[in-house]
């Protein structure tokens, strides 16, 4: 038992933090990037942030077939059929591949009626916005064969690998941003275009070292060019289903974000200046327990496949407790040094007092958080995908829609009452993911293979 439990306990480790990392420095960059931007005028702020919504929300169909590839893909690896994983993982390149085509053209061509449509006030911060989508769509579908192929070999556990190239895109990226952002060392002032160009070049790099490391057996995965002769329609179908819902679940999840900021909106300035801030934070630790919830998701995902199922609920259990000690760790540093990262994104000394009132709230939010991210990864592993669909949907509508208005709104809690709402809606999910799993429904799932 003492061997298995440290087995686990490596394993957890080895796939978990390269994940976290790797993660977490996709959004760390892109807080810096719009630091960067903000020093333009607030017009290109504005703009380039509405550009990279419109990015992150198309991104969110392509997450369809990373899902269900990985779900597939970790019962074949599980069960050391690893023809069959590098069928599926090709065939959900193709569909990637044809599938980015259109979204890049719709980022260049539909780009100025999009922010049409979101009715931007400002013509300048529209134009930054629309200079920055369609300088990203020329490189469209590199970038995003390059998020399909990480995504998966991340989920399949070559989270090491992934990482490595990930975050040699994003020093890459930043670095090339200052650069051309602001013209130093004898480059062109590009601003928007200059910042877009940089993540374009950087993680179009990236897609040539994974296409690379592919090729090479480096990772656990190989791409066989003889795969893209033709598609197979069957696999299609299954990765599509098996997709679906998490996309869903993703989109009703920003849903309700922007109802949160649209209730913080109507508490004032001040309190939605608060509010953004909190939210850039808990974006780059929701990355950090994503990557702890993506290690339970392969090493359940594995385990079932193996027919290992007392494996799998040890693997979950040990993660879960990782994540839970981590997560303790950070809401101490969060409330300890509360005054001093606030200060790092604003230098509004009425925005750090309102801020650090309400982080004592902020940070135990984060402990609930992290522990039910990785039971969701769990029941992904274990296929439970429709459950995840309308239990995100109800939460939504109940906390975040609902609960978060007659607290914050009606009942006068302001901010506070917007973030403890939140905490309740995690620690709620995390009980009924946790009895979910706990009573092994999943057992039930049969994952067409």
């Amino acid at each position: 038992m003492v061997s298995t439990s440290r087995s686990s306990l490596r394993d957890v480790l080895k796939t978990s933090l390269p994940a976290v990392l790797d993660l977490s420095s996709q959004t760390i960059i892109w807080l810096v990037e719009a630091i960067f931007i903000g020093h333009i005028s607030t017009q290109a702020l504005a703009g380039v942030g509405v550009a990279l919504q419109i990015i992150i929300l198309t991104f969110t169909v392509v997450l369809t077939f990373v899902v269900g590839a990985s779900i597939i893909i970790v019962r074949y690896l599980g069960n050391n059929d690893t023809w069959n994983a590098n069928h599926v993982f090709a065939q959900a390149l193709i569909i990637g591949g044809i599938l980015s085509i259109f979204i890049s053209l719709l980022w260049y061509f539909g780009g100025t009626q999009l922010f049409t449509i979101i009715r931007e006030k400002q013509p300048i911060a529209r134009q930054y916005g629309v200079d920055y989508l369609k300088t990203i769509s020329y490189f469209g579908p590199l970038i995003i064969l390059n998020f399909i192929a990480l995504g998966i070999m991340r989920m399949a556990g070559d989270t090491l690998l992934s990482m490595k190239i990930n975050v040699f895109a994003n020093l890459f990226h930043i670095s090339l941003s200052y650069v051309l952002i602001f013209g130093h060392w004898g480059f062109p002032r590009l601003e928007a275009r200059g910042a877009a160009l940089a993540a374009s070049i950087a993680h179009s790099m990236a897609f040539v070292i994974t296409l690379i490391s592919l090729r090479r057996r480096k990772s656990s995965l190989f791409l066989p060019f003889s795969e893209f002769r033709s598609i197979n329609f069957q696999t299609f179908k299954k990765l599509f289903k098996l997709g679906a819902p998490t996309t869903v679940e993703q989109l009703v999840w920003a849903i309700g974000q922007l109802v949160l900021s649209v209730y913080a909106a109507r508490m004032g300035i001040l309190a939605l200046a608060t509010h953004q801030v909190l939210v850039r934070v808990q974006s780059v630790l929701t990355m950090a327990w994503t990557g702890f919830g993506m290690a339970s998701m392969t090493l359940v995902g594995k385990s079932i496949g193996a027919s290992a199922e007392q494996r799998a609920i040890s693997s979950a259990v040990v993660t879960a407790r990782v994540a839970l000690v981590f997560s303790i760790l950070v809401a101490a540093l969060l409330i300890f040094f509360r005054e001093s990262w606030l200060g790092i994104f604003t230098n509004d000394p009425a925005v750090v007092r309102f801020g650090a009132s309400t982080i004592l709230v902020f940070a135990l939010i984060q402990i609930p958080k992290a522990v039910n991210i990785v039971f969701t990864g769990n029941l992904r592993g274990g296929a439970e995908l429709a459950w995840l669909m309308w239990l995100a949907i109800s939460s939504v509508l109940l906390f975040e829609v609902l609960g978060a208005y007659l607290v914050s709104l009606v009942f006068g809690a302001g901010l506070m009452g917007l973030w403890l709402i939140q905490g309740v809606d995690e620690s709620a999910r995390f009980v009924l993911n946790y009895r979910r799993f706990m009573q092994r429904r999943w057992q039930k799932n049969r994952v067409e293979l």
